[in-house]
């Protein structure tokens, strides 16, 4: 069966900087090819891009993932009944989501003491994030409503249960049709994601380095004072130029959507700006860990964006062998477009992979010209609008 999958690779390359790191505050690493590796796990990276949606999508086409999830939909219920009290919304949210999700949604026990001081300001929360589109929330929103107009035996009516059930699982947004949702008591309502992210390594070897620094205290002025600083402290950060990858299923993609988000529209618009949004934040968002302090905001020098109608191919495998930097010829970028001009069409080759498939290429520099013979070159735009007009295209759009 014929598929339509969008996949992205990018090569970014970032100066010191903590993009991402673990629980000792280090940035994350990992061994490959032999060789340690700087590494950004895919989560960060897919948290960045969700927060980039918020500027590029209507809010109403995305979700709210949260554990104050009862909090969020008490609001909504307020809206819609001024009368309704907040501490009544609150209960009745809950109640509301637990039919509709199966999970349990109630004060936590780390909070139980307040609640008997003064239960009416303390919201019940969910045990773990729960995720709910716009659309989803407004629905539930509204059977809120009639069950309160209704009275305490409203969702013990089977059909009112199965009502609360679909819409927590019909017309989901944009970034959990892409990125998924599981809801452990209500596996029935899981949303397999359409788009794979890969961990993001540098294609070369990277050692973790450690800066020292201290802080000046403005208001020493006696004499007596201690000259010393007022604050030392180290942060340890790497530098790297990174493979990023990425695939989108676009037939998983229109089937998490559904009839679409907007009544009016044809149902490939959704796809279209869905694929359109995903590839645009993914290769311009960049995760926030250290930011301040390091101002790394880079964009990516290199970009192939290619269309497969089988499966999706990660080629870091050119990079097994890690680049090394040449003196007499600079830094890892020209290295790694060489590496990968070559190898993505011997893995083509070798297991007779079309070739003629849409592909398209973003470049930025002489580093990256190795890379101009596998598609045609496009500045974002016209790359993300070439994209999406080919993605709508093969769903049966004009």
């Amino acid at each position: 069966m014929t598929r339509t999958i969008v996949e992205v690779h990018a090569l970014q390359t970032v100066p010191p900087s903590c993009l991402n790191r673990d629980d000792t505050g280090t940035p994350k690493s990992a061994v490959y090819g032999g060789v340690r590796r700087a590494r950004v796990s895919s989560q960060a990276w897919k948290r960045a891009a969700r927060r980039a949606f918020h500027e590029r999508l209507d809010p109403a086409e995305l979700g709210v993932r949260t554990r104050r999830v009862a909090e969020v939909l008490a609001e909504r219920i307020t809206e819609l009944d001024g009368s309704i009290e907040q501490a009544q919304a609150w209960k009745l949210a809950a109640e509301t989501i637990q039919t509709a999700t199966g999970s349990k949604v109630e004060v936590p026990k780390r909070k139980a003491n307040a609640a008997k001081d003064n239960p009416e300001a303390t919201p019940p929360e969910s045990k773990y994030l729960m995720f709910l589109s716009a659309h989803q929330l407004q629905g539930l929103a509204e059977l809120a409503v009639k069950a309160h107009g209704a009275g305490p035996d409203f969702y013990k009516d089977k059909a009112n249960k199965e009502n609360a059930r679909q819409i927590a699982n019909t017309r989901h947004s944009i970034d959990i049709a892409l990125f998924g949702r599981m809801v452990a008591d209500g596996a029935d309502i899981n949303v397999d994601a359409a788009a794979q992210v890969a961990h993001a390594i540098s294609v070369h070897r990277v050692d973790i380095e450690s800066d020292y620094y201290t802080a000046v205290d403005d208001y020493k002025e006696r004499e007596d004072d201690d000259l010393g600083a007022g604050m030392i402290g180290t942060v340890e950060f790497n530098s790297a130029t990174l493979y990023r990858y990425a695939a989108l299923d676009v037939d998983l993609l229109r089937a998490n959507l559904g009839k679409g988000l907007r009544e009016e529209e044809a149902l490939t618009e959704p796809v279209r700006r869905a694929t359109e949004a995903f590839v645009e934040c993914f290769l311009t968002s960049l995760p926030t860990g250290k930011i301040n302090t390091f101002g790394n905001h880079t964009m990516p020098d290199a970009v192939i964006v290619k269309l497969r109608t089988s499966r999706p191919i990660n080629v870091v495998a050119a990079f097994e062998e890690p680049c090394r930097a040449e003196p007499e010829v600079g830094g890892h970028m020209r290295q790694a477009c060489e590496r990968l001009a070559a190898y993505m069409p011997d893995v083509e080759r070798a297991y007779g992979i079309a070739q003629d498939a849409p592909t398209w290429v973003l470049r930025v520099g002489r580093n990256t010209e190795a890379l101009a013979s596998l598609g045609s070159e496009l500045s974002l735009p016209e790359l993300v609008a070439k994209v999406g007009a080919e993605v709508a295209r093969r769903q049966g759009g004009s």
